[in-house]
């Protein structure tokens, strides 16, 4: 405890305690020294159980928090941190940047869900960076603030929308309208195998056997900004699917055995050709190098099509 006289003549003893570190700190000045015996103690029993933490970070700014501690160290998917950066920066950081931590009310995040829909918001989007935001205050809950801003704040209902089912006509002449025989089968296997196209780009020989006709979906790639990628690139190979749990099922016989039959160079040409052609087929002789980098295939990558008995 220290004790002073303010301006008045009167004493003020100020609480004193040891943090986690053995740092000095104050639980708060009184007048008279009983009350300053209590806050000390008091602040030494939160610490001991853990509930206590320096009231500065509580002071600090929502951009400091999010940009300098929450986004750099928090763990998250790769495309995930890239969609976070994006949706924080679009929608919440220009509303709370400015506001500090223990200042941030449930009141207030109604206020913004409120702003978000005058703008013209769509549902899904505030319901989304709404996650985001109950992420952030779950992850600085007891630690910078003791308030989950979130807490009992809803959004506007999001509809369910039913799943349009095309047609056996209207897949026939999507199929039709196929480029070649390697194309048409790429979307047989998708559409029989259920795969996303991360993970069909991904499949490789020695992920189907032909006895069995077992085929595993275990990699999946994406695409992110190279700014988020660890090796500055437009791609990244990931070592699970989406759900992280490798999977495993059965192909029809017809499709193993086109597959087993597939000319490698063909399909190789087909499945690197970049979006921006708007086009399945390869550059003309003499227009030279596609401009961009390939969208379906990870660099120095063949998908199991284009590799089928060229690869282990």
């Amino acid at each position: 405890m220290k004790e002073r006289v303010d301006r008045n003549g009167s004493p003020r003893y100020t609480a004193c305690y040891l943090d986690v570190r053995g740092a000095l700190r104050s639980a708060g000045t009184y007048s008279s020294k009983k009350a300053a015996n209590k806050a000390w103690q008091k602040a030494e029993t939160k610490l001991a159980e853990g509930r206590l933490n320096d009231p500065r970070r509580g002071r600090q700014t929502f951009r400091r928090y999010v940009t300098e501690e929450w986004l750099p160290n928090h763990v998250m998917e790769v495309t995930t941190r890239e969609a976070y950066t994006y949706q924080i920066g679009k929608h919440i950081m220009p509303w709370f940047g400015a506001m500090r931590m223990n200042e941030i009310m449930p009141a207030h995040v109604r206020e913004w869900v409120t702003d978000l829909q005058a703008k013209g918001v769509s549902a899904a989007s505030i319901q989304k960076v709404r996650f985001i935001l109950s992420a952030i205050f779950t992850s600085a809950l007891d630690d910078v603030t003791f308030l989950h801003a979130c807490k009992g704040v809803k959004t506007p209902t999001v509809p369910r929308k039913p799943l349009k089912i095309i047609t056996p006509e209207q897949f026939d002449a999507i199929y039709a309208a196929l480029p070649d025989p390697a194309m048409q089968l790429l979307v047989e296997t998708d559409i029989e195998s259920g795969l996303r196209w991360g993970e069909l780009t991904e499949f490789r020989v020695r992920d189907l056997d032909p006895v069995t006709r077992i085929m595993t979906a275990s990699r999946a790639v994406v695409q992110v900004d190279p700014k988020f990628h660890p090796s500055g690139q437009r791609f990244l190979v990931k070592q699970y699917p989406k759900d992280r749990e490798s999977r495993r099922l059965k192909l029809s016989r017809q499709l193993t055995t086109k597959l087993a039959r597939t000319s490698p160079p063909r399909i190789s040409a087909r499945m690197t050709c970049c979006s921006p052609c708007r086009s399945l087929t390869p550059p003309l002789p003499g227009s030279g190098p596609c401009p961009t980098p390939p969208r379906w295939a990870s660099p120095g990558r063949t998908p199991l099509a284009a590799s089928t008995g060229t690869r282990p």
